[in-house]
C-alpha cells in the first residue's frame, strides 16, 4: 500500500471517530441542550457524512465507474421510496 493511501485512510478514519465523538458531546449527553427536532437533524448530518466518508473511501465507490455510483445513488433512492411508501402505509 502506497504511502498516500495510508495517510488518506487515515485521515478519513481520524473525520470518522471525530464525527462520532462530536455527535455525542452536543446530541447524546447534556454538554449544551438541543431540542428533539434539532438533536435529530444534527444526527441525521453528522450521520450522512460519515455514511458518505465511508462509502467513497472504505468501499471505493469513488475510484469506480460512474455508472456503478449512479446505481448506488438510485438503489439508496428506490429504498428511500420504499420506507416512505412504508411509513405511509402503516399510519
Amino acid at each position: 500500500m502506497a504511502h498516500d493511501s495510508v495517510k488518506l485512510y487515515s485521515a478519513i478514519y481520524v473525520a470518522l471517530l471525530v464525527a462520532a465523538t462530536l455527535n455525542f458531546l452536543l446530541f447524546e449527553s447534556s454538554f449544551v441542550e438541543f431540542t428533539y427536532a434539532q438533536a435529530v437533524a444534527g444526527t441525521l448530518v453528522i450521520a450522512t457524512v460519515k455514511t458518505l466518508l465511508i462509502v467513497a473511501y472504505f468501499q471505493h465507490l469513488r475510484w469506480e465507474n460512474r455508472s456503478l455510483t449512479y446505481l448506488m445513488g438510485m438503489a439508496l433512492a428506490l429504498t428511500m421510496l420504499l420506507m416512505a411508501a412504508a411509513t405511509y402505509s402503516i399510519s
